[in-house]
């Protein structure tokens, strides 16, 4: 049973006639009545009922032509889904990404794919950054918005490009503020009430670029980190912080978050920047891979590709 058979009983069930069905066929008539005997003998029973002035469907051919029509129509349709998968507009995609990420860039880069593939089946999966890389590597996801490290060389079979930079700002309880607990200027918070503040941040093991990044801070101030609390989700740092346990260091996106007794404040002294990108296999040729690229590219017109770089990131945090 292939296509051809399946068109052609499909051709004499709805003309009820050999000869027209052929001529709509473009065939004669002797080799669709044996490929309709071909296609009987192969059932194991008869799909049309003949006499020399007529030709019906047997209940089981008439049974079974809603079956063969929404199969040819199926196989009519794998041409376009082809055409589809390779342009990258329809498939899958597993996108991982990092916890900081979630207030600000992947909002925005996951609005965009779904508003321009509504089609591809984009599945999300939160994990740190050294994780994705495992996950990349064992290739159960397509692509991780990841923090880079200077430290480790990311494996040369990944590619890696920056998206956004953003300064750190201080979380801090309103009535800290309000008490005198904390001493701003304007809307900064000053160096000396960074550093003689509790703090609240990712365990080390769980984001080693991030915490170096804000426990370097403290120390270029010259102050000495009093760490009294860990937390491994960004949204459980700004509960805490609400709570009134300690200060965070957030990257400028978590302003987004707006949240009961908690403000951001700019830090006096020169912030460091929080790096973001996205890392994918080298090489990867899925295009839905390909136009998420594309895609980061024309939202965050300051990323770059550049080969000689990458071998300098890691994600780790």
């Amino acid at each position: 049973m292939d296509v051809r058979q399946l068109k052609q009983f499909v051709a004499v069930a709805e003309t009820l006639h050999f000869g027209k069905a052929a001529e709509r066929l473009n065939m004669t008539q002797p080799p669709l009545s044996q490929a309709i005997r071909a296609l009987e003998e192969e059932i194991g029973a008869a799909l049309f009922e003949r006499s020399k002035r007529n030709v019906s469907l047997t209940p089981l051919g008439e049974q079974w032509l809603p079956h063969v029509r929404e199969a040819l129509a199926k196989v009519d349709a794998l041409h376009q889904i082809a055409k589809d998968i390779r342009s990258g507009t329809t498939g899958r995609l597993d996108l991982a990404f990092v916890t900081t990420a979630d207030n600000g860039l992947l909002p925005n880069l996951v609005r965009h794919y779904r508003n321009s593939y509504p089609n591809v089946e984009l599945t999300l999966v939160e994990s740190t950054s050294d994780a994705q890389i495992t996950l990349l590597l064992e290739e159960k996801v397509h692509a991780g918005i990841i923090i880079p490290s200077h430290e480790h060389p990311l494996p040369w079979n990944l590619q890696y490009m920056p998206l956004v930079r953003e300064q750190l700002v201080a979380a801090v309880p309103e009535t800290w503020i309000s008490s005198g607990n904390i001493q701003t200027t304007g809307h900064m918070i000053t160096t000396d009430s960074v550093i003689s503040s509790p703090l609240i941040i990712f365990p080390r093991r769980a984001a080693p670029s991030f915490h170096d990044l804000v426990t370097g801070y403290y120390k270029a101030c010259g102050g000495q980190v009093r760490i009294v609390q860990h937390a491994i989700q960004m949204q459980t740092i700004i509960s805490l912080v609400s709570a009134g346990m300690g200060i965070a260091l957030v990257p400028e996106s978590m302003r987004n978050v707006a949240r009961k007794g908690v403000s951001y404040l700019n830090l006096s002294t020169s912030a460091p920047l929080l790096e973001t990108g996205l890392a994918w296999r080298r090489n990867e040729d899925l295009p839905t891979v390909t136009n998420l690229i594309e895609l980061a590219r024309s939202l965050f017109p300051h990323s770059t590709l550049n080969d000689t770089n990458i071998s300098e990131k890691q994600g780790d945090a």
